[in-house]
């Protein structure tokens, strides 16, 4: 089984890209409100900031910081796409490793994660960020634009 390296870093700053496991779906933008009240809910039991973030139909793109002394990025993305995938009545396709497991087969199982260095890596990302719809608009339809330190989410 491959091994999977997360740099968890106490108080850290972190990009994360997420997926949904079929990308041809729209249910980021159509089912955004449920998005942001699993966001919500993580939220208030696991806090952290949204620094920037975008929302486009299949995919986001987030960049976050972690309260000082807490590295614990994975629990909350966990909570947050188990959250938001109960909002929907199961049915999709699921592999026979997922069924095994008892999982919904509405994300990518996995997502990107990069450790943001210092402040100038800090400003490419969030310029990333803001870029990205603009691309996809050309390539893929609208999504929810580039959401800067809100508390929306």
């Amino acid at each position: 089984m491959t091994e999977y390296r997360r740099n968890f870093i106490p108080g850290g700053c972190f990009f994360f890209t997420i997926n949904l496991a079929d990308r041809r779906l729209r249910l980021l933008t159509e089912y955004v409100e449920s998005l942001r009240s699993a966001f919500r809910e993580t939220r208030q039991r696991h806090p952290f900031t949204v620094d920037a973030m975008v929302v486009l139909p299949d995919h986001l793109h987030a960049v976050w910081t972690m309260p000082e002394g807490d590295r614990d990025f994975a629990t909350r993305w966990r909570l947050i796409k188990s959250t938001f995938s109960r909002k929907f009545a199961a049915g999709e396709a699921v592999s026979a490793s997922r069924a095994a497991k008892r999982e919904r087969g509405i994300w990518q199982r996995r997502y990107w994660e990069h450790t943001i260095r210092d402040e100038d890596d800090f400003v490419r990302h969030i310029d990333y960020v803001h870029i990205n719809p603009v691309k996809q608009d050309l390539s893929h339809g609208s999504g929810i634009g580039p959401i800067r330190r809100s508390t929306a989410w």
